[in-house]
């Protein structure tokens, strides 16, 4: 099935990304659900960005993605830089909450697939106990090197048709879709939200795992964040020579866009989030009284 997409799109080194807010996305999910169509959501940071320029296969996984929306606040920066402005970010940490809401709130089924032994059962009993009407279909957590061994890929495919879920949350592959499920288990702290608003979730990140993300971070990520930049600076400046009428490159072909659904009342996870951690705490007290 050739993916469809949320209509504007805008382009960095060779990846296109949905220019949709939060909110939006959830729109376009739920609309192409009604629909009864498939498809799937990525969210790239910058270490995704520098992995789809450097290889063929990353960036065939990422344009055959239904919807592609920005995870990252340097790709937002990027974006302006260059001219093509994304309207905001769309943390994959904070759609998780706010999807799960709406999909509560329309009576839709979630999967939780990822992750250590007991994180996706960790997961689902978080989200039960700030939504208790919440259809989880099931949970499973595939054990290490499940792909090469025989039948593994052909096991997951059966328990999923056999839940027959509205959503899959997947955790598998990049390692933020790994920290995902932590967050929710609480195993990873998120940074405040003064640090998220400036783009520099990934210090605290840094200050709280340096040993396995000093490597990324400052050898290969921080590069390619100043290339990056040079980038959208050097694209911007080209088409504004060379079109002097026309502030803007010309646009991205545009595919069919997707259904849209604009009866989005969760439209920000985070706050989701913040209340889901109150409760954590209300709780805590009335157990430890």
């Amino acid at each position: 099935m050739t993916p469809q997409r949320a209509g504007h799109r805008i382009e960095l080194l060779g990846m296109e990304v949905d220019a949709v807010t939060e909110a939006e996305a959830i729109g376009h999910i739920l609309g192409a659900l009604a629909g009864g169509r498939g498809g799937w959501v990525a969210t790239p940071n910058l270490d995704h960005l520098r992995q789809f320029a450097l290889s063929r296969e990353v960036a065939k996984l990422y344009s055959q993605a239904d919807l592609v929306v920005a995870d990252g606040m340097p790709i937002v920066w990027a974006s302006k830089l260059a001219g093509t402005p994304l309207p905001a970010r769309a943390a994959g940490s904070d759609l998780i909450w706010s999807l799960t809401a709406e999909a509560n709130r329309r009576g839709r089924s979630v999967y939780f697939l990822g992750g250590a032994p007991g994180a996706c059962d960790k997961a689902a009993e978080v989200f039960r106990r700030n939504y208790p009407t919440l259809r989880v279909a099931g949970t499973h957590c595939p054990p290490h090197g499940f792909h090469a061994r025989r039948g593994g890929l052909d096991d997951i495919r059966h328990r999923i048709r056999e839940a027959a879920p509205d959503i899959v949350y997947v955790a598998l592959g990049f390692p933020k879709q790994e920290r995902l499920i932590r967050l929710l288990r609480g195993e990873v702290q998120r940074a405040p939200d003064w640090l998220q608003k400036i783009g520099l979730e990934w210090a605290h990140r840094l200050l709280k795992e340096p040993r396995r993300l000093a490597r990324r971070y400052l050898v290969h990520d921080l590069p390619f964040a100043a290339r990056l930049g040079l980038y959208a600076v050097v694209r911007r400046l080209l088409f504004a020579f060379r079109e002097p009428v026309k502030a803007a490159p010309p646009p991205v072909r545009q595919p069919k866009p997707l259904p849209f659904d604009s009866r989005v009342v969760f439209t920000h996870g985070r706050f989701e989030r913040q209340r889901a951690e109150a409760l954590a705490g209300l709780l805590e007290q009335e157990d430890a009284a």
